[in-house]
């Protein structure tokens, strides 16, 4: 981890500060980690009661970290939790809660990737105390990291001094992946369709989970005029309409949301609600040397976030949606794209293949991508200072 001290001073006089909060910051196909690692509040339990607590009591230090002045609309971020009671069985090596613009999501894949590197990268045994625990081989280091979802397995390939290699990608193994239904319709009422898609009364949708419910489909069913249905960041706009058009309509009916319900949570008063809706372009973009084929996504989640990667929780999905259809077999790879990959000629992709089918009706999914630092922040809030205290978001004063 690079080292940071900062003193923050204003000519010879201290400034004085509340609530300092360390962090560094990583990129993984563009799409920001947060990484804080000293300064959250010190919150105790299971990893479902600490983001329970850090929910109710903490949550203007996620505004804080996420939102205006000092994140932004699409900013994400991921807190060490080195106590969880995974941990403390040795079942894993470190807990992590995920902060959005909205709340806390149970799973992320790209931020996963950027925090295999940084806990390679950190040796203070005071942030990271299993550091010296983890297993190495000749394939690099392996961390498991306790997650919302479950354990997943990751593992990062270093240089000879022993520090993560940027060079070499990061993967991991997600937690069991299933498809939950697969071309299931939903009806648009005339009043609810988006700018693009005036003619359309129906769609087709595949849901499918990979550590978070996705609901898919493909962009060129949104369009009432197939001949738009290209691909550009102009178009964002509209297809963020259509999204949560869709998303909502998923979360307002009972019989959709069984489909984003996890097994064991069967009852009404327990039905999932959809986590994020990806839009699929078949076949557009560079495939990876070894993958039998590619696809471009673009996702939406939370309060209209749009991952900048290929979202890794989704190739697990979509992977396991692809199984299930009989697309691809076991140890068979595929490669996704993001817009933003998909703009720099395939760079920052990510490519993913079912490893255990083993799990039931549930497959195992392997993925991998690069992460790369880009900051470190040593973030207070100064007396006085309103605006900054809380955080805050444009789009919603």
């Amino acid at each position: 981890m690079p080292a940071f001290t900062y003193t923050p001073e204003n000519g010879s006089r201290a400034v004085n500060v509340n609530g300092t909060i360390h962090c560094v910051d990583m990129h993984t196909t563009g799409q920001p980690t947060r990484i804080v690692y000293s300064g959250f509040p010190d919150i105790t339990g299971t990893l479902e009661e600490q983001r329970s607590t850090a929910r109710k009591h903490h949550d203007h230090i996620r505004r804080r970290l996420i939102l205006e002045p000092r994140g932004h609309h699409d900013m994400y971020g991921a807190v060490l939790r080195s106590s969880t009671e995974l941990v403390d069985r040795d079942e894993a090596d470190m807990g992590i809660l995920f902060l959005t613009n909205d709340g806390y999501s149970n799973m992320c894949g790209h931020a996963t990737i950027a925090l295999g590197r940084f806990l390679v990268d950190t040796h203070d045994l005071e942030i990271f105390p299993k550091r010296k625990n983890l297993l190495v081989d000749g394939g690099g280091i392996h961390i498991r990291l306790h997650v919302p979802c479950g354990v997943v397995h990751v593992m990062v390939q270093t240089l000879e001094d022993g520090r993560s290699d940027p060079s070499k990608p990061v993967s991991f193994v997600s937690v069991p992946s299933f498809a939950s239904g697969i071309k299931i319709p939903i009806h648009i009422p005339h009043d609810r369709r988006w700018r693009v898609g005036k003619g359309i009364n129906k769609i087709n949708v595949d849901f499918a989970y990979g550590g978070a419910f996705f609901c898919m489909v493909e962009a060129s069913g949104l369009y009432s005029d197939k001949d738009d249905a290209t691909l550009s960041g102009a178009k964002l706009q509209d297809l963020d309409e259509a999204a949560f058009t869709i998303i909502d309509l998923i979360n307002e009916s009972l019989h959709l949301r069984k489909y984003v319900t996890h097994p064991g949570t069967a009852t009404t008063a327990e039905l999932g609600k959809i986590f994020a809706l990806l839009m699929i372009y078949k076949g557009l973009g560079l495939s990876d040397s070894g993958s039998l084929g590619v696809d471009t996504g673009v996702c939406f989640f939370d309060n209209h976030q749009i991952d900048r990667s290929p979202t890794g929780s989704a190739v697990a999905a979509r992977m396991a949606l692809a199984y299930t259809k009989g697309e691809v077999r076991r140890g068979e790879a595929w490669t996704y794209q993001s817009i933003l990959s998909n703009a720099y000629g395939g760079t920052g992709s990510f490519v993913g293949k079912v490893v255990d089918d083993t799990c039931n009706d549930s497959v195992r999914v392997a993925l991998e991508g690069k992460a790369y630092y880009t900051g470190t922040h040593c973030f207070f809030v100064e007396p006085g200072d309103i605006l900054g205290d809380d955080g805050f978001a444009m789009e919603a004063l």
